[in-house]
């Protein structure tokens, strides 16, 4: 029998684990090439993972909720398509573990009577929790300290839907040594801060932390104990939005300088050819191909901004990729990447970068489209904003924010004297890891971007 392993995918440069959200497939199904296996959330994508093989599925070795590190087999697939042969080892294997779960199950009076023994973690910020775990725990009003002490069968003893579950129901009949939940009758204690990552290095893996689930209601939106106050629970990409951004500020010390841009060339260049450029190349053309395009001049002129940190070592990237961040409709943010963004023309970056936010707003995007990036460009502009100071994408060091463009009143130099004129401005701030990137390069960068802007040749 030739069998092939699905690993969980790395679907991104920082990314180290993935949570698996559902499984289209059971053992016993054939697939074929392509066929959709399971979906997968990150902190940067989710996405929906294809067989690269066709055959018949004899192993799922981890389930829905699980989170699982980058490269472990998650799912093993018999591709000789006999049926007779694949059966047998497959149905060992989960007859085996359905076998010692049964057990284990059964005796609840013994396993009670371990569970006082558990060993706790060693702080909060150490031990992560799915987010099926953490719905289960709340749908039983288990406090955050008991569930800390509740043992894990999981990847590096982390706590499964199985373990919680078999705790559940040894609860629920009074087995002893568990602790019981107090009943309803006081208020519900209030919601907890999530706790903060410890820095890490760019390099390290990004732990998520898990926020408190004491007491919480089993609903995603509950009315407080006090009044006029609705909590709501953050989304499952949320959350790893919130911990990827907290590590960020934990791992690379930001500095932020802005410049602001006369932009009037380039407005009155875009007027004039937006109409031909929609004909020609059918997207519209934006100001952001044009931005982009400097920055990744920028980041030519200057390949120590186009780097990233592993510990005390700097690792220059050969390729410039940059990715852009777009809104989504449910309002969480994602970045897809325009890769060498350098080699492309003022009409390739439109057509990338449209065809990229496209997707993005319906969830189309595929691992490749937001792997790799190199530096980031967040749009403030879009929202009406005049600048912001944006968080480093991780493991990347410095990050361009682009504001709203105005028509404002400004004094040109001309050869008659100083005149007051109407100009088109903008504001660009860049935000920088200090730690590689000081005042004077990430000046020089930025006013780079701001010269080649001011000064648009068409």
């Amino acid at each position: 029998m030739s069998r092939f392993e699905i690993k969980m995918p790395k679907l991104g440069e920082s990314i180290t684990e993935g949570t698996i959200v559902s499984w289209s497939v059971q053992v016993g199904d054939v697939i074929k090439e392509d066929d959709v296996l399971f979906e997968v959330n990150t902190a940067k994508v989710s996405a929906e993972i294809p067989s690269p093989v066709a055959g018949k599925i004899v192993e799922i070795l981890f389930q829905e909720g699980d989170t699982v590190a980058v490269g472990t087999v998650v799912a093993v697939v018999d591709m000789g398509g006999d049926d007779e042969v694949s059966e047998s080892p497959a149905g060992t294997a989960e007859s085996t573990k359905v076998a010692a779960a049964d057990n284990v199950a059964s005796d609840a009076s013994a396993a009670a009577r371990e569970l006082p023994e558990a060993q706790a973690a060693k702080s909060e910020d150490e031990r992560w929790y799915s987010p099926v775990v953490l719905q289960l725990a709340r749908e039983a009003r288990i406090l955050q300290e008991e569930l800390d002490k509740i043992p894990g069968t999981g990847y590096q003893g982390r706590l499964s839907k199985k373990d919680i579950k078999r705790y559940i129901i040894r609860k629920q009949n009074g087995g002893a040594g568990v602790a019981v939940a107090k009943p309803d009758v006081t208020p519900a204690p209030k919601v907890s801060a999530a706790a903060a990552p410890k820095p890490v290095s760019a390099a390290s893996p990004v732990q998520s932390t898990s926020a408190s689930v004491a007491s919480r209601p089993s609903s995603a939106t509950a009315t407080s104990s006090a009044e006029g106050i609705e909590v709501k629970e953050m989304d499952r990409v949320r959350r790893m939005i919130a911990d990827h951004m907290v590590m960020s500020k934990h791992t690379s010390p930001h500095v932020t300088t802005l410049v602001e841009v006369d932009m009037t060339k380039l407005v009155k260049w875009r007027e004039k050819n937006k109409e031909a450029f929609l004909k020609r190349e059918g997207v519209k053309l934006t100001y952001m191909p044009a931005i982009t395009e400097a920055t990744a001049k920028a980041l030519v002129a200057y390949p120590q901004v186009n780097v990233s940190v592993e510990g005390y070592n700097i690792l220059f990237k050969k390729h410039i990729n940059v990715g852009i961040a777009v809104s989504q409709n449910d309002g969480n943010l994602i970045v897809p990447v325009v890769r060498d963004a350098d080699r492309l023309n003022l009409s390739g970056l439109a057509i990338a970068i449209d065809g990229l936010a496209a997707k993005a707003r319906v969830n189309k995007l595929t691992p490749d489209d937001i792997a790799g990036g190199t530096f980031t460009i967040t749009n403030f502009g879009t929202f009406k904003s005049l600048f912001g100071t944006p968080i480093i994408n991780q493991p990347q060091v410095a990050i361009l924010g682009v504001g709203v463009i105005e028509k404002k009143p400004a004094v040109m130099e001309t050869p008659e004297g100083d005149v007051i004129a109407i100009r088109h401005k903008m504001y660009l701030s860049l935000s920088y890891d200090h730690r590689v990137v000081d005042g004077s390069l990430g000046g020089n960068f930025l006013y780079f971007i701001k010269n080649y802007l001011e000064n648009w040749n068409e």
